[in-house]
């Protein structure tokens, strides 16, 4: 548990551990509590099928999730960011993005701040706290999910750096996909700033997820002043570590490009790109640099692309073969877009007097009996 935790929270725990924590109840108890927690349960009182006293006494000495929202926000655009504040007072967000088509897509986080220190993003800026717990991070899911209600893809692109909480993801992941939400792993994207060991390991011992890269750039000497995780992980042991991953998941990575405006859009940024794709089955998603007040790139502010700019290019990178999407911003009235976590960790009030809070509609798929 993470320090000043409480009582354990059972919905971040892989089957077989909450098997045995529950021990020496019977098994079938550990898959009835979590049928119940993959339909929504709030409580052990809405656990109907199992006797008062031991829901009673699974209350004194479990809770089911890490965390208490703190602060909620929705922007106009649908996108919902709530701050969960965990045991020991540290706050991290959650944002859930719902696509054109209805589909939901929950951004979870992994850390409480961040040790990467990429300069174009504001949850780098407030240093790096702890690792979160498996708890801390399914919790997330769960409490977006009573939020809003079904949720179609896990991305875990929050706060952090997932591959250097590899232990805990790998917990959550198992609770989430093992029946705490009936997840398939097909649906659960990580992504890495390139932490070599980390895709290293994730290729030789799984879990099989969709794998993306923040590359920025493959300008190495560039990357290296921009993302400073570049001097231990230098780009060509990344596209190696990459290759193994993908001869051991099959599957195909993404590689996302952070767009600063004037920075990595230049014509030569599209050939150093093309370059390192070369050899991996991989496509390219660019992400027009979201606002943060304040954020500097060697003395100047950073700013936004231009139209022309993130026209320019995407018409290069395909003429260079790429396949190439743009990620069309979500969440930037609320501090929820990419790059933008870490505002209501910083002070969740003074948000919340401009936005409209975020209430409950109701536990979705919550099942009253049997």
């Amino acid at each position: 548990m993470s320090p000043g935790a409480g009582n354990p929270a059972l919905s971040g725990l892989p089957p077989e551990e909450m098997a045995a924590l529950l021990a020496p109840l019977p098994a079938y108890r550990a898959r009835q509590i979590r049928s119940w927690i993959s339909r929504g349960a709030g409580t052990f009182d809405d656990m109907t099928d199992l006797p008062l006293s031991l829901r009673a006494e699974l209350g004194k000495r479990f809770t089911l999730y890490a965390g208490e929202v703190s602060a909620g926000l929705r922007d106009p655009d649908g996108t919902v960011k709530l701050g969960i504040t965990l045991s020991d007072g540290y706050c991290v967000e959650a944002v859930l993005l719902t696509d054109g088509e209805g589909r939901r897509t929950a951004c979870l986080s992994t850390q409480a701040g961040c040790p990467m220190g990429c300069v174009f993003c504001k949850t780098g800026a407030l240093g790096f706290h702890r690792n979160l717990d498996s708890s801390e991070i399914a919790s997330q899911f769960f409490r977006l999910r009573e939020i809003e209600g079904d949720i179609a893809n896990i991305v875990f692109m929050g706060m952090g750096e997932p591959l250097l909480n590899l232990g805990e993801l790998r917990r959550a992941v198992a609770a989430l996909t093992g029946g705490g939400a009936d997840f398939s792993p097909r649906r659960i994207t990580v992504s890495t700033s390139g932490v070599v060991p980390g895709i290293r390991d994730l290729a030789e011992n799984g879990p099989r997820l969709r794998l993306a890269l923040s590359l920025t750039t493959a300008d190495e000497e560039l990357r290296r002043r921009l993302m400073p995780v570049t001097a231990a992980n230098p780009l060509p042991a990344v596209k190696e570590a990459l290759r193994r991953y993908q001869e051991r998941a099959g599957r195909r990575v993404t590689l996302e490009m952070v767009l600063l405006g004037g920075i990595n859009t230049r014509p030569q940024d599209a050939e150093a790109l093309a370059e390192f794709a070369r050899g991996l089955d991989a496509a390219v998603n660019l992400i027009p640099w979201n606002p943060v007040e304040g954020m500097r790139f060697e003395g100047r502010p950073l700013r936004e692309p231009d139209a022309g700019e993130i026209a320019r290019l995407r018409s290069r990178l395909e003429k260079l073969g790429l396949t190439v999407t743009r990620r069309f911003r979500k969440g930037r009235a609320i501090g929820g877009a990419c790059g933008q976590l870490g505002t209501l960790a910083g002070g969740a009030d003074q948000a919340l007097q401009s936005r409209t809070p975020v209430t409950p509609q109701g536990r979705p798929r919550r099942v009253t009996g049997q």
